[in-house]
């Protein structure tokens, strides 16, 4: 029944996929956080480019990105991200377009939480003597990070669906597997069931252990 995946690398192209997801997770997860402390922050240039960037990047497709990480980035402006591999090129440009794409909703789901926080923490703090800096690390996002794990799993359950943007410029992840197998084979509704089930795999057991997770860690108040 299950002929056609001979031949075919079904574990090697989901390795791909868990790869870019991860990568892009921690990198949106850190960029995420500066975008955030700038729209929270003192001063007025960096809340305005933290509130551009948000509203720009989200109103952008993914795919108008990832594009042009590949033609603009690359094949106009030269840039190889330190490789000369074109497979590892257009990885690192996937993952790059990724992180660009993905912290701004880390972003927004970070600075909800950092709402949360009582404004009087942050006044008792810097009444003691503390900078903002201290004040947003010690503080603020500690609490803004246990109140928002539930948004940020919804944010990671979605990055890894959109990893299949990637396939867009050639990177062989699962999208672009499945789209050299229905081309190759006469197995359409198999081929689509066998990758919707390994995208299940990889999304169902996170939203439940991150979902236990962030019942553990809720700021009691």
């Amino acid at each position: 029944m299950f002929d056609f995946l001979e031949g075919y690398d079904l574990l090697g192209a989901f390795w791909v996929t868990v790869q870019l997801t991860l990568l892009s997770a921690v990198g949106s997860l850190v960029w995420g956080t500066l975008l955030a402390a700038m729209r929270v922050g003192p001063v007025p240039l960096m809340r305005g480019f933290g509130t551009a960037y948000v509203n720009v990047v989200r109103n952008i497709p993914l795919t108008v990105i990832i594009l042009f990480t590949s033609l603009g980035l690359n094949q106009t402006l030269g840039i190889t991200l330190g490789t000369d591999s074109f497979d590892s090129i257009n990885f690192r440009l996937a993952v790059l377009g990724l992180i660009a794409y993905t912290s701004a909703f880390v972003c927004e789901a970070l600075r909800s939480g950092i709402n949360t926080v009582p404004v009087g923490q942050a006044e008792a703090a810097r009444a003691i003597g503390l900078s903002f800096t201290q004040v947003l690390m010690l503080i603020v996002l500690p609490q803004a990070f246990r109140s928002v794990v539930g948004p940020l799993t919804n944010v990671l359950i979605a990055l890894t669906k959109n990893t299949t943007v990637a396939a867009a410029i050639g990177v062989t992840e699962a999208a672009l597997l499945m789209k050299e197998m229905i081309e190759n084979e006469a197995q359409l509704l198999l081929i689509s069931a066998v990758f919707a089930f390994g995208f299940v795999c990889l999304t169902l057991p996170t939203g439940l252990i991150l979902g236990w997770v962030g019942k553990k860690v809720a700021v009691k108040r």
